[in-house]
């Protein structure tokens, strides 16, 4: 089989998947609820700045800690958010499944041993 077919097939079996399915659905869900929607761009922007503080070298306060699982349940308990979180992490398992199965079968076709990289002259102090 040409592998342009199979990706082909492979993507038109996401989009089929009930996964894909129940992500959409969720997605506009949530787009028809400001409130949720808000509430959800609320929660990952505060996410994602404490992500990027860690990443930063600044170490994250524990009442911001508190604050973001605070956001968190008070997100959940919202039952079209909850759902579009279920929903994003069923379709995110499923490609990371997806990946994983690829990444193992070209695993096979690469020699890590041709993979080395070259010494540079300058490591090498004898040089």
């Amino acid at each position: 089989m040409n592998p342009y077919d199979a990706v082909h097939a492979l993507t038109k079996a996401l989009r089929e998947s009930t996964e894909f399915k129940e992500l959409k659905e969720a997605q506009a869900a949530l787009k028809t609820d400001v409130s949720a929607r808000n509430m959800l761009i609320d929660f990952r922007t505060e996410q994602f700045d404490l992500q990027k503080q860690q990443l930063s070298g600044i170490e994250v306060s524990t009442d911001q800690e508190a604050k973001l699982e605070k956001l968190f349940t008070v997100i959940n308990m919202n039952t079209i958010i909850k759902q579009f979180l279920q929903a994003e992490y069923k379709v995110a398992v499923l490609l990371q499944d997806v990946h994983k199965i690829i990444g193992d079968a070209t695993g096979e076709i690469v020699d890590p041993e041709l993979m080395v990289m070259p010494k540079d002259d300058h490591d090498d102090p004898d040089a």
